[in-house]
């Protein structure tokens, strides 16, 4: 029996009208005369979470970083164990396996993941469905390979889930941490391999309007008079000549007046053309869309966010008007343009502008778009060989279809052909310059004209980026060495204007085109041939995200993406290795090659957690502090936070348990006269009179001495190591500080069952041992007992926890 597994019901459905029949239903399957065909729902298996691998990962901490496993685990996802079993079922009964998920790197994972997990033996055939339609579907069940043969792909799939996964959870949790340390107490930072670098670029950019400052500069254009009619050019700025900036503009108004003054009063001067340069130019068809290149599109003509034109051509898809959404490519198979006659006979029946430019198609040219060696798993989204009902179709979906048969139709058109001119005026010992385009031929640039007033809206309009003309001047018939004769000029005042702010689909554009934003210059190249950062399927949903969690807010009707407070503090206090593109473009690229056969997962795993545990350590040593709160006066590093004790209000360290500060509650702020006070009054004399012996660092408050400090004076006013064993006894027994600081936002970590014994409690639970002979010098009442702590032995005053004096050891011997 063979058993297709396709990646969810809709497209399951459609491979099974393609089989011979009868067709029966069943829950979660259907049988046919060529086999049975099932589905996943997506991703039916997940990725382990931290404490699924070891129960102490539940609560967040930083000595756990970073997690990496040993051994990789995936979970079945709850709501699809009825489904994952009857696939795992109906695996006993086959003979041969038909991989149906989507084309792409993730797709591919998807259903490979299934057949590991439930060890598949069995041999495995690849259907690849770039369409829906019925001629698409058998022409691909036709053609089936060896899953073998896509081995790569899931690698490469595989190996960025792992990545995400280890820098999600580690860096997540580490800078989270930091933020808690910091009396952030609520806030959660997720840290993103792709997320991180996007929300940066916004940053960034903010910043950059935030500090322009505009700058006036000036020029002069002048009219010339030929033989041949007239023209205007613009006066060329020497190097030399006063008044230039760095970029070469010219500042100072006044010296342009003096010389458009000076040119005025040598009117009817005669001049030269002393540069001549007239070429032929070619523009080759547009390509066809990939799902980036619609997005910016539409985004740009119809103000549509990336998320809902995914979502749109998804509909479109499977309406099977279209083809697979989600592909990365804009170029398509020489042996898809024997459909191209059919599907342009279908538009030709529409009404509007896409039945008129289909008319006009002519199937004998070829595009550049026609490329197998472009071609990877899938390519360009085109319309299908299915008749389109426009009435059938929302606003939105119209659109869209709109959109990608308008560059379909584009493929057979002719060129577009244009003379360029280029010419230079040498007049009063100055140089003017001029330039200008004679169309010979739009082509395909016929279908992106501008609309003229009163034709219908939005059917013809530009791209924008890819079919504006150059604003040009017209230029008549001339040639090298004609005389010519200055009229008259005028002065150009200009400004400098800043850079424009993102908005979805633009930042999408600037996901893909990653490479105008790196730092290395000499990596500009290479990473342009690099798919950007994210992928086709979820870089709308990264930046919908950013949205949602509040780090970006999109304002106006052109929803421009402006940066939020949290936005800039988590960009802030991360390294540069997760802010700039530069690291996730290299690690796209690593990719990329390992989905063409080269290069291995566990190598690139390797050097991820590498980069990881480097970036661990720096998270470790950062606290991102709150702008209002109160920095603790011991380690100043944490902020004071008010927390609720069994015996009332008293504040503590966010940076607890590597300082352990604590100070009482005066009318809802840190009472530290009165902490200062009961430390001083607590410390006895003979103690700080002695220095520690050399190359010991005690940490008794009996014995720690501040660097530069005199001996005989208090090293610190604030709660010592020791002090705070009483306080940990007093107030962790019902974890208080682990549930209100680190645990917020965070309900996995406040399980008070995970929560490590504090060094008081060791101390409690010690039992009855024989006493030293080394009587406590602080409370002359106990005799000291050595102790096993977390951080090795120290010795602890039996009558804790009346007395909480705490002292090094030193070979077995107090250090007193």
């Amino acid at each position: 029996m063979r058993l297709f597994i396709a990646e969810k019901p809709s497209m399951g459905a459609e491979i099974a009208k393609c089989l011979k029949g009868p067709v029966r239903r069943h829950d979660g399957y259907l049988e046919t005369g060529e086999g049975i065909v099932t589905w996943a729902f997506g991703h039916i298996l997940r990725q382990a979470e931290p404490e699924e691998y070891d129960e102490r990962y539940g609560r967040w901490r930083a000595e756990d970083l970073p997690i990496v496993p040993a051994s990789w685990r995936l979970v079945i996802v709850k709501s699809s164990e009825k489904q994952f079993r009857l696939i795992a079922g109906l695996m006993q009964k086959a003979d041969e396996i038909v991989h149906a998920g989507d084309p792409d790197r993730e797709g591919q994972l998807l259903i490979d993941e299934i057949l590991d997990y439930l060890h598949n033996e069995r041999p495995v055939k690849r259907l690849l469905l770039n369409a829906l339609d019925e001629m698409s579907i058998r022409k691909a069940l036709s053609s089936m390979q060896d899953n073998d043969v896509f081995h790569p792909l899931k690698q490469s799939a595989l190996a960025r889930a792992r990545a995400d996964w280890l820098i999600g959870m580690n860096l997540s949790r580490a800078y989270t941490l930091a933020a808690q340390r910091g009396g952030h107490a609520k806030l959660v930072l997720p840290v993103g391999r792709v997320k991180t670098p996007t929300l940066a670029l916004v940053v960034r950019r903010e910043r950059e309007i935030e500090n322009f400052k505009s700058v006036s500069h000036y020029g002069i254009k002048a009219n010339f008079q030929a033989e041949s009619g007239s023209f205007s050019a613009i006066w060329k700025l020497k190097e030399d000549m006063p008044g230039l900036d760095a970029a070469g503009r010219l500042l100072d108004i006044e010296y342009a007046k003096e010389r458009l003054a000076d040119f005025d009063a040598h009117k009817e001067t005669e001049g030269k053309i002393t540069l001549y340069q007239k070429a032929k130019k070619e523009e080759p068809q547009r390509l066809p869309y990939s799902l980036s290149s619609l997005q910016v599109a539409a985004g740009k003509r119809y103000g549509l966010e990336p998320q809902q034109v995914l979502d749109t051509a998804q509909k479109l898809y499977e309406k099977k008007l279209t083809t697979y959404p989600r592909s990365d490519s804009e170029y398509l198979p020489e042996s898809q343009r024997g459909d191209a006659a059919a599907i342009l006979e279908h538009l030709t029946a529409l009404d509007g502008d896409l039945a008129v430019w289909a008319q006009g198609a002519d199937t004998d040219i070829k595009s550049r778009a026609w490329n197998d060696k472009k071609i990877s798993a899938h390519h360009a989204i085109i319309p299908t060989r299915v008749k389109p009902a426009p009435d059938k179709l929302s606003d939105m979906e119209r659109n869209i279809y709109f959109l990608v048969a308008q560059a379909y139709i584009a493929q057979f058109y002719p060129v577009h052909r244009y003379e360029q001119t280029k010419l230079e005026v040498t007049c009063h010992e100055e140089v003017f310059r001029a330039s200008g385009r004679t169309e010979v031929d739009p082509g395909w640039r016929a279908l992106y004209r501008k609309k003229v007033k009163g034709t219908k809206e939005g059917s013809a309009e530009e791209d924008g980026d890819e079919a504006g003309e150059d604003d040009e001047t017209s230029l008549p018939p001339l040639k090298k060495g004609a005389s010519v004769r200055y009229t008259e000029g005028e002065l150009q005042e200009k400004a400098t204007k800043s850079p424009s702010r993102f908005t979805p689909s633009t930042l999408l554009q600037g996901m893909k085109e990653i490479h105008k934003y790196v730092k290395d210059e000499t990596a500009k190249k290479k990473l342009k041939a690099v798919y950007g950062i994210g992928t086709e399927a979820t870089r709308a949903s990264i930046i919908e995200d950013l949205i949602k969690r509040k780090f970006l807010r999109a304002k106006g009707k052109k929803k421009e993406l402006y940066p939020t407070e949290t936005g800039y503090m988590l960009v802030d206090a991360l390294p540069e290795e997760l802010l700039y593109p530069d690291t996730t473009a290299v690690w796209e690229d690593a990719l990329h090659s390992m989905a063409e056969g080269e290069g291995d997962m566990d190598a690139f795993l390797r050097g991820q957690v590498e980069l990881l545990t480097s970036i661990v350590e720096k998270a470790a040593d950062e606290v991102i502090k709150t702008e209002d709160g109160i920095v603790c006066p011991r380690c100043q590093k944490g902020m004071l936070e008010k927390r609720e004790g069994k015996h009332g209000a008293f504040w503590g360290c966010t940076n607890f348990p590597q300082c352990r500060m604590t100070a009482p509650d005066a009318a809802g702020k840190p009472d530290l006269a009165a902490r200062r006070q009961s430390a001083n009054t607590s410390f006895t004399v003979s103690a700080y009179d002695r220095e520690p012996p050399a190359g010991i660092r005690a940490v008794g408050s009996t014995q720690k001495i501040a660097a530069g400090r005199p001996s005989g004076r208090a090293a610190s006013p604030y709660l010592s190591e020791e002090e705070m064993a009483a306080f940990t006894a007093e107030y962790m027994q019902d974890s208080s500080l682990y549930s209100s600081s680190f645990a917020r936002g965070t309900p996995s970590m406040r399980d008070k069952s995970r929560t490590s014994k504090p060094p008081a409690a060791a101390m409690e639970q010690a039992g009855e041992k024989a006493t030293s002979g080394y009587a406590c010098p602080r409370c002359r009442e106990g005799f000291l007992r050595l102790m096993q702590g977390r951080n090795g032995a120290f010795w602890g005053c039996g009558k804790y926890p009346r007395c909480t004096a705490t002292f090094d050891d030193d070979n077995g011997k107090p250090i007193l």
